[in-house]
């Protein structure tokens, strides 16, 4: 049986919904046997999924007594984050790196691919958003400071976010940078409007309360930063939720 995803604390009984996109790089066996063809090193990179994001995806949701949805299985294999007629939905080259595995891919193997990993998420997602008639969902990634041959990324966190819904972004994105230490993102390093994405999906459609936050890889890439990072986050979300 696939294991598309993992649920902590399903139980919980805050408002919040903490979710993880591109929590794992793991490959499904009946996938290129588990193997993509590209190395482990590039497995190991942003390409592959959000590096440190689980874990303070995890964290948050403990520290906002609120249930966390994590993908289970690498965006290069098919990415949550995309409408099922995204182009990129099944990448075949990606911050400068081919994926073997991809390059030949047919429509029958991406519709598999859906039905064993992105549906299956994306159903569990629905049903933990579908919990409480006032969900907020909290959308966990993280970034990498510099993509091949470009210049460095000089924010530490990005707060993204449609146009048609800045209610909870918007005042967000002033407390973040009332820290006084930060450097933030407004939609940055890259738009947070995709058409038939999961905040698109889940949130906007329904009208629910959403942000996606964005924190650089190099901050969070150990167990220790990542519940800093949480720590952090969890206090300035539940001000900007109670602010509204």
């Amino acid at each position: 049986m696939d294991v598309a995803f993992r649920i902590e604390g399903e139980d919980r009984k805050g408002r919040w919904l903490v979710t993880c996109d591109h929590a794992s790089n793991h490959v499904p066996d009946w996938v290129g046997g588990g193997d993509l063809g590209i190395p482990a090193e590039d497995m190991a990179r942003h390409i592959a999924w959000d590096v440190g994001a689980a874990g303070v995806a995890s964290a948050l949701g403990d520290l906002l007594d609120s249930p966390v949805i994590l993908s289970d299985f690498s965006r290069l294999v098919i990415d949550p984050n995309r409408g099922e007629d995204d182009p990129t939905l099944v990448m075949q080259l990606y911050d400068g790196t081919i994926i073997p595995a991809n390059r030949h891919i047919t429509a029958a193997g991406v519709e598999q691919r859906l039905d064993r990993l992105y549906r299956p998420y994306h159903a569990a997602y629905a049903r933990l958003a579908a919990m409480r008639p006032d969900r907020v969902i909290v959308a966990v990634h993280s970034f990498t400071p510099c993509l091949r041959g470009r210049p460095q990324r000089p924010w530490h966190v990005g707060v993204l976010y449609s146009h048609l819904d800045e209610r909870f972004s918007a005042p967000l994105i002033a407390r973040l940078r009332g820290e006084g230490d930060l450097c933030i993102g407004d939609n940055e390093p890259y738009s947070g409007h995709l058409p038939g994405d999961a905040i698109d999906r889940h949130a906007l459609r329904l009208g629910r309360h959403n942000t996606l936050i964005e924190v650089r890889n190099d901050l969070i890439a150990t167990p220790a930063e990542q519940v800093h990072w949480a720590g952090r986050l969890a206090k300035i979300l539940t001000e900007v939720l109670e602010g509204l």
